[in-house]
Formats: C-alpha cells, sequence, structure tokens
C-alpha cells in the first residue's frame, strides 16, 4: 500500500468496513431510484438532458443508459443490469433492486461481526436452492397465440399505460406468429421493421403484415395506389455511370458525339425496355399492376419510360429492405435483367403511397406468405414513439423467449414467496453460520413482492404476511393481486414471467452482490471523493 501513496499520493483509499459501506450505500441508493418504477402500477421517471430533451419512462433499461451515474459501485450494478436486458429483453429493475437487497440483509449480519467469505458462499447456496425451486415452478406451455398474449401483456403493462399495453401486446404477437409461419426454425426479430410516423396518436400502432419503406415514388405522373401487384426487387443501375477508370474519349465531328451519346443511352434504354416487355406480357389485359423496386439509382429519362406505362418505381432502396422485401412478399432480388421470368416477382395485395408532410411512404400490404413485418409506430410526439418503440422491442423478445422455453414462471411475485419459504425451509438443513446467508438471501427475494404491493398502495408487512401464510397453505404458486391486495393464483389470472429472464437474475445478482461483500480495499486516483 505505501508503494501506491508514493506513486500517487493524491490517490483515495477506502478500507475494509469503509469499503464495504460504499458498495453497500451505492446499491441501496440506485435501489431507491428504481424501486416506484417496479409492475404495472409503478410510477414513471421523467429525465431532462442537458438540451431540454425530456423522456418520461419506466423501463428500468432506459432510466439505466440515459441516467448519468458517477458512483463507481452504482455504475457496475447498471452495466450488470443493462446487460441483462441486452441478453433477455427484461429484467433491469429486478436485477438492480435484488442486488442493493442483497447487500442490505447482508449488511445487517456483517454489522454483527459475521466474515463476508462465509456470506458470500451461503448465496451461493441459496442461489443454488433458488434455481431448483424456479425449475420446479416452471410451467410448459403450447405455443399458441392465447399463451404468448398473456407472457407479452406482463411484460408490456410495466413499460406503458394498460390501454397501449393491450394494443402493442396484440401487435407483437401477430408480428412473431406471421414470421415464425408455423416452423421450429429461431426467429429472427430483425425480420419485425419498426417504422416510426410521427402521426395520430399512440393507440393508432398497427401491424402492417408487408413492408413500409421509407420513400415514394419520383414521378409525379407515377401511380400513387395499385392492387394485384407484382414487385420486381432488383439491383441493377437504371441511370449512366461514368467509368471507374479515368479515361478519355476523342471524337472529330459531331456527328460522332451524338452517336456517342445515344450508345451510352441505348445500353440503359435496353434495361428499362426489357422491365416494361415484362409488364405488358404479364399485366396488360388483366387486372394486375407492376412495381419496380431498384437498391441502385434511376435517372429521370427512365423514370419517364416507367411511368408512361404505368409502373410505380422506387430508387435507391436501403439494403435490409431489399432482404426484407424478397422474404415478405416472395421472388428473388435480381442483379440482372436477362432472362427475365414471372418466377423471379414478388406479390402484393396492395401498394400505396402516403405522404405525410414532406416525406413519403410506400406501404406494402397483403402479401400472401410474409416471413417480415412491419410495425407502424404512430405518436403525436417523439418521445410517445421512443416510449413504444423500447416497449415493442421488449415484448418481441418476452415472446421469442417464451418460444425459445417452451416454459414459463407464474408472475406477480409467486415465484419469490415460493422461494422464500423453499429456502426457510432448508436453512435448518446448513450447519454453522452459513445458513445465516441463507435466511438473507430469502428476506432478500421478498424485496420483489414487497415492492409490487407498496406501489399500488397497500400495506407491505401485511400483505407479505398474507401472501406467505396462503403459500404455505397450498401447492399452487400465490401471487399478489394489485387491484385488491389479496392473494390470487396468477395462472387463473394469465399472468407470466419469462423462465430465462428468472435465471438469468437469480444467478447475475447473487454473483455480483458476492463479488460486491468481497471489495476490501477500494483505490482511486485523483482527487475525486469516494464518501458514499
Amino acid at each position: 500500500m505505501a508503494s501506491i501513496s508514493l506513486l500517487n499520493p493524491r490517490a483515495e483509499i477506502a478500507r475494509a468496513a469503509h469499503a464495504l459501506a460504499i458498495n453497500i450505500s451505492a446499491a441501496k441508493g440506485l435501489q431507491d431510484v428504481m424501486r416506484t418504477n417496479l409492475g404495472p402500477k409503478g410510477t414513471v421517471k421523467m429525465l431532462v438532458s442537458g438540451a431540454g430533451d425530456i423522456k418520461i419512462t419506466k423501463d428500468g433499461n432506459v432510466l439505466l443508459h440515459e441516467m448519468q451515474i458517477q458512483h463507481p459501485t452504482a455504475s457496475m450494478i447498471a452495466r450488470a443490469s443493462t446487460a441483462q436486458d441486452d441478453s433477455t429483453g427484461d429484467g433491469t429493475t429486478t436485477t438492480v433492486m435484488l442486488i442493493g437487497e442483497l447487500l442490505k440483509q447482508a449488511d445487517i449480519y456483517l454489522s454483527e461481526g459475521l466474515h463476508p467469505r462465509i456470506m458470500a458462499d451461503g448465496f451461493g447456496k441459496a442461489r443454488d436452492k433458488a434455481l431448483e425451486v424456479l425449475e420446479k415452478c416452471k410451467v410448459p406451455v403450447e405455443i399458441n397465440k392465447k399463451n404468448l398474449m398473456e407472457v407479452a401483456n406482463t411484460s408490456l403493462k410495466t413499460k406503458v399505460h394498460p390501454v397501449l399495453a393491450d394494443l402493442l401486446t396484440e401487435v407483437c404477437v401477430d408480428a412473431i406468429l406471421t414470421i415464425a409461419n408455423g416452423t421450429d426454425k429461431p426467429i429472427d426479430l430483425h425480420m419485425v421493421e419498426l417504422m416510426e410516423m410521427q402521426h395520430k396518436t399512440a393507440t393508432d400502432t398497427q401491424l402492417v403484415r408487408g413492408l413500409v419503406l421509407d420513400h415514394g415514388g419520383r414521378h409525379p405522373e407515377m401511380p400513387k395506389r395499385l392492387e394485384n401487384v407484382y414487385i420486381l426487387t432488383a439491383n441493377v443501375s437504371l441511370e449512366y455511370e461514368k467509368a471507374e477508370v479515368n479515361s478519355g474519349f476523342f471524337y472529330k465531328t459531331a456527328e460522332e458525339r451524338e452517336a456517342f451519346v445515344l450508345a451510352e443511352r441505348e445500353f440503359i434504354d435496353q434495361r428499362v425496355k426489357k422491365v416494361i416487355d415484362l409488364k405488358r406480357s404479364l399485366c396488360d389485359g388483366t387486372d394486375k399492376s407492376f412495381v419496380l423496386i431498384n437498391q441502385k439509382g434511376i435517372d429521370p429519362l427512365s423514370l419517364d419510360a416507367l411511368a408512361k406505362e404505368g409502373i410505380l418505381a422506387l430508387r435507391r432502396a436501403k439494403r435490409r429492405n431489399m432482404e426484407r422485401l424478397a422474404l415478405a412478399c416472395g421472388g428473388t432480388a435480381l442483379n440482372t435483367f436477362e432472362d427475365l421470368q414471372e418466377e423471379h416477382l414478388g406479390y402484393a395485395g396492395v401498394v400505396y403511397e402516403h405522404v405525410l408532410g414532406e416525406n413519403k411512404y410506400t406501404l406494402v400490404e397483403d402479401c400472401k406468405h410474409p416471413l417480415s413485418v412491419t410495425i407502424l409506430i404512430k405518436g403525436p410526439n417523439k418521445h410517445t414513439i421512443l416510449q413504444i418503440k423500447d416497449a415493442i422491442r421488449d415484448g418481441l423478445r418476452s415472446i421469442n423467449n417464451t418460444i425459445d422455453d417452451k416454459a414459463l414462471i407464474p408472475g406477480a411475485g409467486a415465484f419469490e414467496v415460493r422461494a422464500y419459504n423453499e429456502l426457510l425451509v432448508y436453512k435448518d438443513t446448513i450447519k454453522g453460520k452459513g445458513r445465516l446467508a441463507v435466511q438473507a438471501f430469502a428476506d432478500a427475494l421478498l424485496v420483489i413482492p414487497k415492492s409490487l404491493a407498496i406501489n399500488s398502495g397497500y400495506d407491505a408487512q401485511d400483505t407479505m404476511l398474507k401472501l406467505v401464510t396462503e403459500d404455505r397453505l397450498t401447492t399452487d404458486l400465490v401471487g399478489l393481486d394489485l387491484a385488491t391486495g389479496e392473494p390470487m393464483k396468477p395462472v387463473d389470472m394469465g399472468i407470466y414471467d419469462n423462465y430465462i429472464v428468472k435465471k438469468q437474475i437469480l444467478n447475475s445478482c447473487s454473483i455480483i452482490a458476492s463479488n460486491l461483500l468481497l471489495v476490501d480495499e477500494v483505490m482511486r486516483a485523483g482527487l475525486t471523493s469516494l464518501k458514499g
């Protein structure tokens, strides 16, 4: 230690009890901030940036990302919680609260002289037992719309208003079931495009079984709405491009130059003619129409020729949209117009343009077997749209987790109450001081149902006694009914949590809490104060 002091006399060092106090106070502080957000009845936080931008949210992940946390321990807990969200899509607030409560309970015993190592080892045993209880509580589910709606609804109601949560639940579940298409293949959530439109109200958010492109036709005479549409997706340049090498051309007469210009133009015209010929052979004399969506450019002369034929042409489409178009509408994305056939084309029931202020959107709808869909997020202002976007992302993840796990855990604090009772029984099988750590772990788990009760306006002690007693009397899991404050069966009410989320929370919280308990020295270079 002397060597560090010599190297940097300004370094601040907090030892033993002081170091522990710093870590515990940081965890408690972060827990106090997040506690009121837990559950569907939780309150919201308003974050104001330096520029005056407002963000109103109760999503733990958004809060921890946006808040400026300066305390090193609090920052570490926040990072662990956001990692939880990145891997499973939910459980950030719970992670922060459980770490804070584990350290708070440990502090009671540590202040009486219990060694942190015994505490950490006891937490490890308690965690293993809690994971066993989790396996027992697991409810296998069939993957159908009803079950997925229940788990998504539980997740979304903790993020947004209940009315909006009900709407988004339906949108998210339909989106996942559409792209899953009844197969057991892993679901790529990137095939659900989230498109924002600052327009109308949040409850106008809808699912488009197809694609929404954020640009429109580039010619005033192109049709604005087409039905029974063939869609050609291509990555072919329909404009004159300069040679990539620096080359010069020399000509003797004006006629030679004219011939030269015509030859250049002829090359592009041939490509456009192939598209027009295909359209004529397929659509003339029928009620079908034709759309060309190109990743590269289309020059004005080509646009003009296509518009005269009644073809809607979109240029410079984004690459990710090209992949999605082939999945949503069928067909193949082409790199050349040689040998164009009908089987290369996709199909959509209707394609139309929607103009909003200066922005144009093209909606491709009524696809036959869409493997890619778009959720069109609407809202009156930017922060509403952002809030919905974060909620939808979490909702989609919770549905995907359920499909992967094929199992759910009854929610409303039911698992925590059951684990508490089982750990109290398990505690008696452990000899020595280790049982104190198991007791601390069991008490810490109750912070979840306790906070749900407080946030709903009920008395914490009263509610906990009812829940714990009720759980001991029945084999079914018992949770808290937030509407009445009485015990109820979450399975009957359709309140479920993700299995993977609970498993991840138990693992990460006990490890982080144990690591923080075993810190007996904090060194910090520089002048800033460590006083926690």
